[in-house]
């Protein structure tokens, strides 16, 4: 739920720091998937908190949640420092010289050769990537958060390594051609096009990448009374999302996980909701869902996080054009790296912006969960006066959500800190709990009724 900043962080760091699908090469690009290890799920109940707290678990589910979060964390971890290790590997060992190597000597074009450099590197990381992908899911697997066949797992890996092989590589190969061209100022020109495929990236993603992964389908075909639901509060917030805007994802073929989220910008913006959420979730809670990710909308949350991105990867490739420099000029001669315009020295760039991209982590993440928090508030309001208790319903949402994806109600505060997109489900519940503007007369932060 309220996945819309992790997709946006996702495609839009991904499009540029990663444009060409280097760092992030081992995820299956393009899939509207929630947090790491598909945040799973059992069956949620239609029980209260089973204690003061506002969310908590049984005490089987919370065994299963304090075990699942420690994978969780130690994957995210290893992930991140996995990926820069590989790359550091491949400059340090001599690996992609002697790839360079190997490709002016088998092929005559240039462009002939850089292709088959980065098809060879982007094909290495996403597979150096795989072994840790696949505990994941194994995971999921155990704690019945997934469904997906190894099969069909496998399938939709081949398939991400297929984007990354179609967009990525002419990607790379293309920015590194800026960088000879523009040795002094590349760092700028690459900042000045990342900016419109950050933009292509958004649009693009829900019309072309998304239905790679899932199955999608109109709200309406099977769910009409929820969409007129849905339509009062899209009358009350003024959003424009149209039932023909308004789909529903297969999901329960993959996981047992509940979601839903708003993606796209302009004519590809629309509303998904996933089936298990409708097939679990009462149609108030849904409403609040609905209201939370209308509120992104509404208050700007992609415009702002968009501008604020664009702005802060100016200095970061400035940065990182610095760094990578630098580093040609301490061991560019141990690695057998001429500068960075060459191909091996172009991935120097790469290690510098992943680099970037990880210390960065937690300040993407500190605001993707401000955005989430007002956006919970605007949903508990939204749904005012549409159903009886905004708290209650808003509560029992987030136990739903917490319980589906096994959460642990108590996470450690350094891990929700640097990689949590959202606040902790604890944090939430709480807040709706007594959420209550409208106690003495008073009135909402958004809303005047």
């Amino acid at each position: 739920m309220g996945n819309v900043m992790a997709i946006l962080l996702r495609l839009a760091f991904a499009s540029t720091v990663a444009v060409f699908v280097l760092v992030g090469s081992g995820s299956a690009a393009g899939q509207a998937s929630p947090p790491p290890l598909n945040r799973p799920s059992t069956v949620a109940s239609q029980t209260q908190p089973h204690s003061e707290q506002a969310y908590s678990l049984p005490p089987d589910k919370l065994a299963q949640a304090i075990a699942l979060n420690k994978i969780r964390v130690a994957l995210d971890i290893a992930g991140s420092l996995w990926g820069l290790i590989v790359l550091w590997g491949l400059l340090a060992s001599g690996a992609a010289t002697r790839l360079d190597a190997w490709t002016y000597e088998t092929m005559k074009r240039r462009w002939l050769q850089g292709l088959a450099f980065f098809a060879v590197l982007v094909m290495i990381l996403i597979v150096a990537s795989l072994p840790l992908d696949a505990i994941g899911h194994a995971a999921s697997l155990r704690y019945g958060i997934s469904v997906q066949s190894w099969t069909s797992w496998l399938g939709d890996q081949g398939k991400g390594l297929a984007v990354s092989l179609v967009v990525g590589v002419p990607g790379a190969l293309f920015f590194n051609w800026i960088v000879r061209k523009s040795p002094r100022r590349y760092w700028l020109w690459l900042w000045l096009i990342s900016l419109p495929l950050i933009l292509i990236s958004v649009f693009v993603a829900p019309l072309v990448l998304d239905p790679l992964f899932n199955k999608f389908e109109p709200l309406e075909k099977t769910h009409a009374a929820l969409v007129g639901k849905l339509e009062e509060l899209v009358a009350r917030t003024g959003t424009a999302i149209p039932p023909d805007r308004m789909f529903l994802m297969k999901a329960s073929e993959k996981s047992n996980g509940i979601n839903a989220y708003v993606t796209g910008i302009g004519s590809s913006k629309r509303f998904v909701m996933w089936d298990t959420t409708t097939d679990r979730m009462p149609d108030d809670e849904i409403m609040f869902i609905f209201g939370h990710e209308s509120g992104h909308y509404v208050l700007n949350h992609i415009p702002k996080m968009l501008t604020g991105m664009m702005i802060g990867l100016f200095f970061v490739f400035w940065a990182c054009a610095h760094l990578a420099e630098g580093m040609v000029r301490r061991f560019g001669e141990r690695w057998g790296v001429r500068g960075v315009a060459s191909r091996t020295g172009f991935l120097t760039l790469v290690f510098a912006l992943s680099i970037a991209g990880f210390v960065l982590t937690p300040v993407g993440n500190a605001v993707s969960r401000h955005f989430e928090h007002e956006a919970d508030i605007y949903g508990q309001e939204a749904i005012h006066g549409l159903v009886p208790d905004p708290q209650k319903t808003a509560v029992s949402s987030f136990n739903h959500l917490g319980e589906a994806w096994l959460d642990d109600p108590n996470p450690n505060a350094f891990v929700e800190f640097w990689s949590y997109s959202h606040p902790s489900v604890q944090r939430r519940a709480e807040f709706a709990e007594h959420y209550d503007p409208w106690a003495n007369g008073g009135h909402g932060r958004f809303f005047a009724k």
